[in-house]
């Protein structure tokens, strides 16, 4: 669920496509999105062990430890893209704003947290060409963790 009112429209983000767009502002710490209609989540072993799961692999997003989720209707969450400077902060499936964001804004976020550990996405990032590496579940947690608590702590 995207709270704030957005839309869809073409990225800034070069290669990107389409991207998440803020029609209104919202401020740092606040939920841009929110889990919903998650109706199940598989472990990463039996995505890769089932040709029909893996099919769907490449709308796949982790939501912790080895779960991910398969999402091939393409929800509107799904045009968040990918930054190593993200506006938006990924953390167990909600994207908080990290900081005052203005209406106009493109959401991103850092795909790292969304990959299983160690793969590689099949693009780079477009703005530095580094390669887009999942991190381990502990890193991603106690990453997004540190990050989201520095926020609120900041802007309570």
């Amino acid at each position: 669920m995207i709270l704030p009112r957005y839309h869809i429209a073409a990225s800034a983000i070069h290669g990107a496509g389409n991207g998440l767009f803020l029609d209104e502002a919202v401020a740092a710490g606040r939920i841009i999105t929110a889990p919903d209609r998650i109706e199940q989540t598989f472990r990463y072993a039996d995505i890769m062990a089932s040709p029909q799961l893996r099919a769907q692999f490449h709308a796949s997003a982790r939501w912790f430890e080895d779960r991910y989720t398969l999402s091939p209707d393409w929800p509107d969450e799904c045009y968040i893209n990918h930054s190593f400077t993200p506006n938006g902060l990924w953390h167990l499936g909600f994207v908080f704003a990290l900081a005052e964001l203005p209406a106009g804004s493109e959401i991103t976020v850092d795909y790292r947290h969304l990959l299983p550990p160690g793969e590689a996405e099949d693009f780079v990032d477009a703005a530095t060409g580094e390669t887009i590496v999942g991190l381990s579940w502990q890193q991603s947690l106690a990453d997004s963790t540190r990050v989201l608590a520095e926020l609120l702590a900041a802007h309570r």
